[in-house]
């Protein structure tokens, strides 16, 4: 890392970080500020060399972007819940014959590490391509798939053994 851009990355930082925590705070729960302020300068820091001179404005774009992913986040969380509760969960094709009942689905789901929940909510869920997928995760599209299949496999494998195999 350059001494430069941790240099500009700081100056960046001071310049805006208090209005910055102001418009988030207007927009989100208290509780969410530190992480939607710490998400926004993540992709500041990604993104440094392609900042524009409005370095504010685009900060504050940045945020209502990050905001807005969370609340679209929250909202499709939400709607599972809903879904699994009411038994009306939509089926994947590759999913047709193995999703038994909400409660199964449920547990089976749960017994899922937070990686492999990952793995298929971002295209379950997030409706991303595999390529889009593997480049939030900072991986090869190739690895991602990998990662795919095996969360897949083991969740199905979860459920056929939650239903005493009767699949």
């Amino acid at each position: 890392m350059k001494a430069g851009t941790r240099e500009r990355f700081e100056a960046l930082y001071w310049r805006h970080n208090r209005d910055l925590a102001a418009f988030i705070r207007r927009r989100v729960p208290v509780d969410a500020v530190e992480d939607v302020l710490a998400e926004t300068f993540v992709v500041a820091w990604r993104r440094l060399s392609d900042i524009p001179n409005e370095e504010r404005a685009w900060l504050f774009g940045v945020a209502r972007n990050v905001i807005r992913n969370s609340y679209r986040a929250e909202a499709r969380q939400r709607a599972l819940h809903v879904r699994i509760a009411e038994g009306t969960t939509d089926r994947v094709a590759p999913f047709d014959d193995a999703i038994a009942t909400r409660a199964e689905l449920a547990h089976a789901w749960n017994q899922l590490s937070e990686t492999e929940q990952e793995v298929i909510a971002l295209v379950a869920w997030d409706d991303l391509s595999n390529a889009e997928a593997a480049q939030v995760l900072g991986v090869t599209t190739s690895a991602y798939a990998v990662r795919l299949f095996r969360a897949r496999r083991r969740l199905l494998h979860l459920l056929e053994r939650s239903s005493g195999g009767a699949r």
